[in-house]
């Protein structure tokens, strides 16, 4: 089995969408409007050179299988990991770092120089693999959010 790693394009929706509610850190994440085929595909429109997915091809001549992804973008000053995501039958073969490192390098190369993402706090898996790839934890910084659409949740 070989893993290549490739842009994402809208054509992958379905293969995305299926692959976060793989697991339940994924699907909770997920809300009815921005990750939406319409969602995903403004943010693609957005950021075409910022969003991996992993393929695992077997060898058998089946289509490649979408086992990873990674939704990375910028605001021109700050990039951040929206959405990464590795099948769990997947894990722990170095998909994610591949996946962080093609993400890292577009966007070194749009001249972005800091990057930061949000893991929930339970996810200790997910909490240590990022502190495995330097990301360091912010203590002095509270995050909020304001929904701007009654579809989507406030959060907790």
């Amino acid at each position: 089995m070989s893993i290549s790693i490739r842009l994402v394009t809208i054509e992958d929706y379905d293969q995305i969408f299926a692959l976060w509610n793989s697991t339940e850190q994924s699907k909770r994440a997920l809300n009815p409007v921005d990750d939406s085929r319409e969602g995903i595909e403004r943010y693609l429109k957005r950021n075409p050179t910022t969003c991996f997915l992993a393929l695992s091809k077997d060898g058998s001549g089946d289509a490649p299988e979408v086992v990873g992804v990674i939704l990375t973008g910028h605001d021109g000053r700050r990039g951040i990991i929206h959405h990464m995501c590795v099948h769990p039958s997947f894990r722990r073969q170095g998909i994610a770092r591949m996946l962080v490192q093609k993400a890292e390098e577009a966007l070194k190369k749009e001249g972005i120089n800091k990057i930061f993402g949000l893991v929930f706090k339970d996810n200790d898996a997910a909490n240590a693999f990022w502190e495995n790839q330097g990301y360091t934890l912010r203590t002095n910084l509270n995050y909020r959010n304001k929904s701007l659409n009654n579809d989507i949740q406030q959060g907790e």
